[in-house]
């Protein structure tokens, strides 16, 4: 089984945020990209996150490196961590998804070496940013960067794909939560009352 790394991208906007750095929402009582630090660190051997404000996340104690493109969007965040992690492939993830499931996380770690990207796909959708892709990418992604061509399927055509479907998922979490992401204070206040149902009701993480 290939060295799987983990990559946390933690540069986007948050706009419909409100501006805050979504990875620093509270949830469960902490902020959000350590819950999915820890998550990712109870699998693989390593993590790193990729951001251009390594200050804010001094505290996980990872190793930080900037975007290699910084106009590239996911694809350059990608492709940054994939060329710095020490494995031969990258879990790449986003910093607000608080569903992370470590048995899927390991699930996918096992099966890294049939493919080049190894990603689900729920709902009819590919969730890039829950992915594992091989250094074999990089030249492709770096190819599509430098084209200003930042969509993230972009590259696959030059790379062997293997894709994990919604019933394969599904034995490990809900596909509709294994992949959600916060974009929205509604989309917060949706998960933190799915995380509160999940919890014991005497649990002070809960309501937060």
């Amino acid at each position: 089984m290939p060295h799987v790394s983990g990559i946390i991208l933690a540069g986007g906007k948050s706009r419909r945020m409100g501006g805050a750095p979504k990875a620093l929402i509270p949830f469960g009582g902490r902020p959000l990209v350590q819950a999915i630090a820890e998550t990712l660190g109870s699998v693989l051997p390593d993590s790193l996150v990729v951001t251009n404000t390594p200050e804010l996340y001094a505290f996980l104690g990872l190793p930080m490196v900037g975007d290699v493109f910084p106009e590239g969007g996911s694809l350059g965040g990608i492709f940054s961590g994939l060329r710095a992690v020490p494995g031969e492939c990258g879990f790449a993830v986003a910093c607000d998804m608080p569903f992370l499931n470590p048995a899927l996380v390991r699930h996918m770690a096992e099966r890294a070496g049939e493919g080049d990207v190894l990603i689900p796909e729920a709902a009819g959708e590919l969730q890039t940013l829950h992915a594992i892709y091989a250094k074999r990418c990089l030249d492709p992604m770096e190819r599509l960067l430098r084209a200003g061509r930042l969509k993230i399927t972009g590259f696959f055509p030059e790379v062997r794909v293997v894709t994990l479907t919604d019933a394969e998922i599904a034995r490990f979490e809900d596909p509709t939560l294994a992949f959600m992401n916060l974009n929205t204070p509604e989309d917060l206040a949706r998960a933190r009352a799915v995380w509160a149902e999940r919890r014991p009701a005497s649990s002070p993480e809960a309501a937060r």
